[in-house]
């Protein structure tokens, strides 16, 4: 089995026999299985066993996961500091979601410190893999200057990447910065088509925005 998606199609018995001769993804499969009752019995302090001999083989998700455990005192004892460590664990290993969690965190002073360097640090390796909340985040830190140098160049760039991707509060901040010339030259034109984008999916200051700029042009 090379993959978590392959060992979950097994039976129990089977993903059983893979995981204890140490196949990390038939682990994580049993550990679900366990988990959510799937094929056994639902147990969550078995389910905690396999996704911690997953996460110890490097198994992403499962990391994640038994962070989320650790958290909610589910299948082990409550212990933020466990929690915090499987989230650090999970993202320096490049799992997406723990390294926007870490952002969260260290942006609120949620379980660690406040510390806006790192959360910055940590949205930008999320931005990095293309998470469009992390863009949208770290695009308002580069606008603010919050845990990195203030710069707007910057906070357009990830905006942009966001706003291309969908994201409605993204395409609302680009068109705001087109409006008022913030990071690029001032274009009405580009600032409606993004407000337009944004309105399209109820954003509601887009759709403010947009009636105020046709509103001139009238």
């Amino acid at each position: 089995m090379s993959d978590s998606s392959q060992s979950e199609g097994q039976t129990f018995e089977q993903c059983l026999r893979a995981a204890g001769e140490g196949d990390a993804a038939a682990q994580f499969a049993l550990a679900r299985m366990y988990q959510t009752g799937r094929g056994v019995l639902r147990d969550e302090e078995q389910a905690a066993v396999w996704f911690r001999r997953a996460a110890e083989q490097g198994h992403g998700e499962a990391r994640f996961i038994l962070g989320l455990m650790y958290r909610k005192g589910r299948g082990v004892a409550h212990s933020d500091e466990e929690a915090v460590k499987w989230y650090r664990v999970a993202a320096e290993g490049g799992h997406v979601r723990a390294q926007c969690l870490l952002g969260v965190m260290y942006r609120r002073g949620l379980r660690v410190p406040r510390d806006d360097e790192q959360a910055a640090e940590w949205y930008r390796r999320a931005a990095e893999q293309g998470h469009s909340g992390a863009q949208f985040i770290l695009g308002w830190l580069c606008e603010n200057g919050l845990g990195v140098p203030w710069d707007d160049e910057e906070a357009v760039k990830w905006y942009r990447r966001a706003a291309e991707q969908g994201y409605a509060s993204a395409q609302f901040n680009l068109g705001w910065m087109y409006e008022n010339g913030r990071g690029v030259d001032r274009d009405e034109e580009q600032a409606a088509e993004w407000y337009r984008r944004a309105a399209r999916q109820d954003h509601v200051g887009a759709r403010f925005n947009l009636s105020t700029i046709y509103r001139k042009n009238l």
